[in-house]
């Protein structure tokens, strides 16, 4: 392991305590004794400007840099660590200055397209609140021509190639001039081969709304959020940002999910196994940092193995690659028996496809064009 690799194994685990443990509401403050987390400060304290900038860079990776800073910056002024107190501010204001004009063009991207008859749902990019990706997400069960059509009138955007990938998963990515972050359009299904139809008619069936910096957005129920994210992590990427796990441990923890509405839609789209999986990973995921995510025992029995841990590699958290082997079989089967002639056209092809981004990356140290 190399001097950097080290170093970003230990600033996960720092990550992941203060953001976990430096929280017990829903993010809009630290807490407000945070004696606790002494040790952490102190370590991040004697960083190095490299190296602080290093941890800084981890933290953006895992969509964590708002959230963690906000903690470390309030301990440091409590302590007059003034030089790590200034780094924090300046961080904080050029991210937040960044997240404020993006949910701006979100906004008007949301209201261009359910004014033009395309009903879209804000997917993913939201959940990381405060924080933001680096990336827009959203899903619509409008029709593509005219999704293209809005996005180019309305926001002068340029649509981006599409990769196989892309095309398979029925999804549109743009740019909006002077706008940082690339808006991806998932049109009508779900899927990293675009199989959910049923789970997708879901986002807007049972939407919610959330309130950011004073605009209100459409976002997907708590179920469904727990089910994007499943076929996201489980099904496609096979890896955890610390977003996810600190995300999906709050969402949890607020009482706010329904199981048995959870399964119904798992099992529509014949991924009950996953989301199993993948809540059983981040419950074991958190627990060691002061997390405590409680699972009924159908969720548990569900999982592929009730003692599924990701494993932190190439910085980001791995999951094993045999329970997700495991996975993509139990939704093809799955899809067989329902008769889902969608899916079981469309999934074998994954595999062949996930292959050719292997090739392409070895070959070229990039995927893009395929995924």
């Amino acid at each position: 392991m190399d001097n950097s690799s080290a170093a970003n194994d230990r600033y996960i685990s720092l990550l992941s305590k203060i953001v976990i443990r430096g929280y017990t509401g829903d993010f809009s403050a630290p807490d407000a004794n945070l004696n606790h987390l002494q040790s952490e400060l102190e370590q991040v304290a004697a960083l190095g400007p490299e190296e602080f900038a290093q941890f800084v860079e981890l933290a953006d990776a895992h969509h964590v840099t708002v959230r963690a800073l906000a903690v470390i910056e309030k301990m440091a002024a409590s302590q007059n660590l003034s030089q790590l107190e200034e780094m924090c501010a300046a961080t904080l204001v050029a991210e937040r200055t960044r997240i404020s004009k993006a949910v701006e063009s979100l906004y008007a991207i949301v209201q261009a397209l359910d004014m033009s008859g395309c009903p879209p749902s804000v997917i993913k990019s939201l959940d990381h609140w405060p924080d933001l990706g680096s990336d827009l997400d959203l899903y619509t069960s409008g029709a593509a021509e005219q999704v293209v059509k809005v996005m180019k009138e309305k926001m002068q955007a340029e649509l981006e190639p599409r990769s196989w990938g892309d095309r398979l998963a029925g999804k549109w990515n743009f740019q909006i001039p002077g706008l940082k972050e690339l808006v991806e359009i998932h049109v009508r299904y779900l899927g990293q081969t675009g199989e959910q139809t049923a789970m997708a008619r879901r986002v807007i069936e049972r939407g919610v709304t959330k309130t950011v910096n004073g605009r209100t957005f459409p976002v997907p129920a708590p179920e469904e959020r727990i089910l994007i994210s499943t076929l996201q992590r489980m099904y496609r990427h096979f890896y955890f940002r610390l977003c996810d796990m600190v995300d999906m441990a709050k969402l949890l923890g607020s009482g706010s999910v329904n199981f048995a509405e959870l399964r119904k839609g798992a099992e529509k789209g014949g991924i009950w196994p996953g989301v199993a999986s993948y809540l059983v990973i981040l419950a074991q995921y958190v627990t060691p940092y002061g997390g405590n995510v409680e699972l009924p025992r159908e969720v548990i029995d569900a999982a592929y193995s009730p003692d599924l841990r990701v494993q932190f590699r190439d910085n980001f958290l791995r999951v094993p690659m045999r329970p997700a082997a495991g996975l993509y079989g139990s939704q093809l089967l799955n899809a067989s028996k329902q008769g889902d002639f969608r899916a079981i056209s469309r999934l074998p092809l994954l595999p062949p496809l996930a292959v050719s981004a292997l090739v392409a990356y070895r070959l070229t140290g990039s995927d893009k064009g395929v995924w």
